[in-house]
């Protein structure tokens, strides 16, 4: 069984019923394996999720896949193609725009409000300005609150699959295969 996180699996408080969880260990005594797949990284679901210890995680929108702990698949973006990236969503966008980048260890952003301090299911999140950013992405993440914005950064990020939030002014860019998708068609394989 697979299930999304945010308004599936969890409820609006990112808590998982009791209710839910018994059902979910008589899947488990059943032998039926349990996953995830979600848009957001796994350091960052964790927090909310070690009551559960999914078999299979598929997160970063697709660019990870984790079965048992264990890295069976991720679509990292180099170092210089993230910072392409992020120059790129800067010139479309604004140079203030705000960005979140998921790497296989951390979650970096550099909103205006502390994230941490809004919400404590954010898990290990680290700020930065995005500078002199050199790590590989997973997934790389933009506020834009104009669609022709988005279209026009969307067309030249041409080799990512770009993704509306849904309900959000947040657009997700992984590798062009890096769905969820494809991520359950090779967790399948």
């Amino acid at each position: 069984m697979l299930f999304d996180l945010d308004d599936t699996l969890l409820r609006s408080d990112k808590t998982i019923s009791e209710r839910t969880l018994e059902a979910l260990r008589k899947c488990r005594e059943q032998g039926i394996l349990i996953g995830i797949s979600t848009s957001r990284a796994v350091h960052n679901c964790m927090t909310f999720l070690p009551e559960l210890t999914p078999d299979l995680f598929i997160a970063s929108g697709g660019a990870v896949i984790q079965y048992h702990g264990d890295y069976i698949y991720t679509a990292e973006f180099t170092v210089e193609e993230t910072q392409t990236m992020i120059r790129t969503a800067r010139e479309i966008c604004g140079s203030d725009c705000e960005i979140t980048i998921d790497t296989l260890d951390a979650h970096y952003w550099n909103y205006k409000v502390d994230p941490n301090k809004v919400d404590a299911t954010w898990g290990k999140t680290i700020y930065t300005d995005f500078t002199d950013y050199s790590e590989k992405a997973l997934k790389f993440c933009v506020e834009i609150f104009d669609e022709t914005l988005a279209r026009k950064l969307a067309a030249r990020l041409s080799d990512c699959d770009c993704q509306r939030f849904s309900g959000s002014t947040w657009y997700k860019f992984t590798k062009k295969d890096a769905t969820k998708e494809n991520a359950i068609r090779k967790a399948c394989e």
